[in-house]
């Protein structure tokens, strides 16, 4: 079964969307990854491991829009390469992401993708 773990939405201003999800949520920062082009922050909170990660893509100058703002969930699953098998048979473009074992599933009627990763990964 799949373990919900993280959902991801981009953002614009990273500083006032950190603002956004700790005064709302009571999220806080518990990882960053800083990428010359983007950045990666995850957000959790004592209640749960779910998390919020948001994502800054730096060169970005205009708001998103439903179009493009795309973002993703992931889960955890006990065998990748099993799910892959599964789920190749159903209306899904498949894309390993990297050698790691990480699975890209894209649903084709509604542009929207799930991120499947092997069991111990949570981002």
């Amino acid at each position: 079964m799949a373990k919900l773990i993280h959902t991801m939405v981009r953002v614009l201003d990273l500083e006032r969307s950190l603002r956004f999800y700790r005064d709302a949520f009571g999220l806080d920062e518990v990882h960053r990854l800083d990428f010359p082009t983007f950045a990666l922050v995850y957000l959790r909170n004592r209640e749960n491991d779910f998390e919020v990660e948001l994502t800054l893509n730096k060169d970005r100058k205009e708001p998103y829009t439903h179009g493009d703002g795309y973002g993703h969930f992931a889960v955890c699953v006990d065998d990748v390469a099993r799910e892959r098998e599964r789920l190749d048979l159903r209306e899904v473009t498949l894309h390993d992401i990297d050698p790691l074992g990480r699975l890209l599933v894209e649903q084709r009627h509604l542009r929207s993708t799930v991120v499947f990763l092997p069991p111990g990964e949570s981002r």
